[in-house]
């Protein structure tokens, strides 16, 4: 199993408890926002805002926080501009990390994250260090307790999707980002509701992390995780099962 797909399943899971669903709110009212912006506050014709409401839905979050979140985007009320930023840099055990932002204040982001990095044996890299060693693919992420591998694999394929692959409890449907939207919307047309689906950045060679470098990298991607500024965090760190079994 991928260590950076190991460490999604952990986020998710993690992202549903009461201790972290505030912050995790907040993320998702920032990318609701910023996705307005850009392309409207109609989800029928705004392929990113219809992810990020989906994610919120998913997340349970009230309708009157996602109405507002999209009025803040298309300017109906007043709101906070966000910038989108990306920091590359490197972790302990050298893995590559590619870290996504909206942000208010971009000082403050880089501030906080070269800190986050320094206090963990990382360091802050240069704009396209790391991004080549990533591509950015649409995944969809299915519940296998409730859909069988044949249906799920013949609804992505016949959609455009890439591969299909079980990991855990989970199937990951990989695809290009053209057929993102077609994928998700074949598998829901199916009676296949997706848990999650995104936009993520998949490594195209992992570096195995073990020891006291796994350790210090898991508390680096957790302390990255809770910056209210940061989004994603990208790795192609394979990390130790041992490790990634306390973190959970």
């Amino acid at each position: 199993m991928a260590g950076h797909s190991k460490w999604a399943q952990i986020k998710r899971k993690k992202a549903v408890t009461d201790a972290r669903r505030g912050a995790h709110w907040t993320k998702l009212i920032r990318e609701i926002t910023v996705a307005a912006r850009e392309g409207g506050g109609n989800p029928d014709f705004n392929p990113r805002l219809r992810l990020a409401v989906d994610m919120a839905k998913g997340a349970n979050m009230p309708a009157d926080n996602i109405d507002r979140a999209i009025k803040k985007g298309t300017g109906e009320l007043e709101g906070v501009s966000y910038e989108e930023i990306a920091y590359e840099g490197y972790g302990p055990g050298g893995v590559a990390l590619f870290i996504e932002c909206l942000t208010d204040n971009g000082n403050r982001s880089v501030a906080d994250v070269r800190h986050a990095l320094g206090k963990y044996g990382g360091s802050l890299g240069t704009s396209g260090s790391v991004a080549w060693q990533f591509d950015r693919k649409g995944q969809v992420v299915i519940d296998a307790g409730k859909h069988s591998e044949e249906a799920v694999f013949e609804a992505a394929i016949e959609a455009g999707a890439e591969d299909v692959s079980q990991e855990g409890d989970e199937f990951i449907v990989t695809c290009e980002l053209t057929s993102f939207a077609a994928v998700r919307e074949e598998l829901r047309a199916k009676g296949i509701v997706p848990e999650s689906a995104e936009l993520t950045m998949i490594p195209k060679n992992e570096v195995s992390v073990t020891g006291r470098d796994a350790e210090k990298l898991v508390r680096l991607l957790e302390v990255l995780d809770e910056l209210d500024d940061v989004q994603k965090v990208h790795s192609n760190a394979d990390i130790d099962e041992a490790v990634l079994a306390e973190a959970m």
